[in-house]
């Protein structure tokens, strides 16, 4: 079969660094090719040339063709590469913020994302789109409603291909009222509504808890089946395996391998099961604390997202969160960073009463620093990312400008992060160097509570195995207390001394987390645990999650 993608010699520059050098690739319709690397190895910048875009400041050079057509050369991106977007080739970034719009319901933005790109699904007339926003009458039985009509059902398509449900309520929501996994899979849907030949997904599997995952290989294993051609941008190896049948290699913006999958990246052993134990000792002083936490969303109440949670992490302890995606983690993790507002029940730093964000004293904003996941927006994309990070010190500590960078630098470099690294702006950063540089801001104030929200969902293993090692050096020197979120649970074995799983908004476990890791008391813990290992835990993964543990669609930010 004719690749649907050809890339030749492909050269990219930015701030004076090389991002990409004459790097080739070949991609093919009714399969799945995966591009791994480490975080700024480049994978991003490829990925954006397919559709002949850049991120601001890239320079590219070489070839570019996708079906056909070239939408990179000598000169750079061609005009002809507008014409490829959506309608042939579609993106979905890494994190899905950036290609959702906040101010739109979904289910309008996915029916005129059919009605642009698809021509049986353009309509110059406008009309009711099935979501609340109208923009016309739409009436069926004109040439106008047959397209609107061919518009949603191509919209109602991409959300079930997505694994999503397409009901009226659902894509009138907002995107603010999912959580970041439910995010990931509205905006594989915008994606698929453009009715394209070849997707390019970068970091699909983020934000998603691991029978979610399994689900996604098994959905992107479906889209190849059906003819799409996929590039998988990926640091998920296990997905990578699950999934793609040729895998290449990045390294410093050159190919450093390519070939079949297994051969590229071979099978791991596998980890032994977690087994129970004797819980450590450790200090019964809580540094943070939530007591009967109870969250919403909307005004009078209304919109619950959390119900009669309790969570606490001692000094110098780890105590993480997991759950199904949407099961209330975030919105846990902003009310004790002060974020969220809807909220009642009591929480605590040091014993004593932490209000919300804008009320709390500079004591308490230096005491309790939180990291998020999708942090590209929290950087001024006019000074560079080091003097944004070395501020921290400044503002939070009195440190003078020149001793908050050296500070800033040393811990930067400690999480992996090059002196190349600090002239450059966040536009030029991937999104794994970017939550690096988030970590540091955050470590910038010697906190005593960090609160860690899915911070290495964009890093490799290298890259993450030096966020760990700061974090275990942060609670043995220091004392930190970290409240760690995320859904790796071979990590959270690791890192955590106390484990919490939530669903649809409660507590469904919690304890030691190598009792409730070994010992599982709820269906949920077991699901994920029997979900955990992608590839190797048989069929079974994919069905039905049970009636007892059926998640609602909570409306989580």
């Amino acid at each position: 079969m004719e690749p649907v993608i050809e890339v030749g010699g492909l050269t990219a520059r930015a701030d004076g660094a090389l991002l990409l050098d004459g790097v080739d690739l070949t991609v093919r319709a009714g399969g799945v090719t995966a591009l791994v690397g480490p975080s700024g190895s480049g994978k991003t910048t490829l990925a954006l040339a397919l559709l002949g875009e850049t991120a601001p400041g890239v320079r590219l050079r070489g070839s570019v063709r996708v079906a056909g057509v070239d939408v990179v050369g000598e000169e750079g991106p061609t005009r002809a590469a507008r014409d490829v977007r959506g309608r042939v080739v579609s993106y979905m970034p890494q994190h899905p913020a950036h290609a959702l719009n906040p101010a739109r319901r979904i289910g309008s933005v996915l029916t005129e994302l059919a009605r642009l790109h698809r021509p049986d699904g353009t309509d110059s007339s406008g009309g009711m789109d099935g979501s609340g926003d109208s923009g016309g009458t739409g009436r069926a039985g004109g040439a106008g409603g047959g397209r609107s009509a061919a518009g949603r059902e191509h919209a109602a398509g991409a959300l079930r291909a997505a694994g999503l449900p397409d009901d009226p309520g659902f894509r009138r929501r907002f995107p603010h009222q999912f959580s970041g996994g439910q995010r990931q899979r509205v905006a594989l849907a915008q994606v698929l509504a453009c009715g394209p030949s070849v997707l390019v997904l970068d970091e699909p599997s983020t934000g998603l808890d691991t029978v979610a995952r399994l689900r996604l290989a098994d959905r992107l294993t479906r889209l190849a089946a059906d003819g799409y051609a996929l590039l998988l941008l990926s640091h998920d190896h296990d997905l990578v395996r699950a999934v793609a049948a040729r895998t290449v290699t990045l390294d410093r913006g050159r190919v450093a391998a390519a070939g079949p999958t297994p051969e590229v990246l071979p099978a791991p052993a596998a980890p032994p099961p977690p087994v129970a134990a004797t819980a450590p000792v450790r200090p019964s002083g809580a540094v943070l604390e939530a007591r009967g936490l109870t969250a919403w969303l909307h005004a009078g109440r209304r919109g619950e997202v959390l119900r009669d949670v309790a969570v606490r992490v001692p000094e110098g302890g780890c105590t993480a969160v997991v759950g199904p995606s949407g099961s209330g983690k975030t919105v846990l993790a902003r009310c004790l960073a002060g974020l969220h507002e809807r909220h009642r029940g009591h929480l605590a730093f040091r014993g004593e009463p932490l209000p919300v964000l804008r009320r709390r004293t500079a004591r308490q904003i230096r005491g309790v620093q939180y990291v998020w996941q999708e942090v590209r927006g929290s950087f001024d994309e006019r000074r560079t990312v080091l003097e944004q990070v070395a501020r921290t010190a400044v503002r939070l500590r009195g440190l003078t400008p020149r001793e908050a960078e050296r500070q800033a630098r040393a811990v930067w470099e400690r999480l992996g992060l090059s002196a190349e690294h600090t002239a450059r702006h966040a536009a030029s950063l991937s999104g794994g160097e970017l939550q690096r540089a988030a970590l540091s801001r955050a470590l910038l104030a010697e906190p005593g509570v960090l609160i860690c929200d899915e911070i290495t969902t964009a890093l490799d293993s290298v890259s993450t195995e030096l966020v760990t090692a700061e974090i275990t050096r942060l609670r043995e020197e220091s004392d930190t207390a970290v409240l760690w979120i995320g859904h790796d649970l071979a990590l959270v074995e690791r890192l955590a001394d106390d484990l919490v799983v939530l669903d649809s908004g409660g507590v469904v476990d919690s304890g030691d987390s190598r009792t409730v890791l070994g010992a599982p008391r709820s269906e949920t813990t077991r699901l994920l645990l029997r979900s955990r290992h992608l590839g190797t835990a048989g069929p079974a993964a994919l069905e039905p999650v049970p009636p007892g543990v059926q998640r609602k669609e909570h409306l989580q930010p």
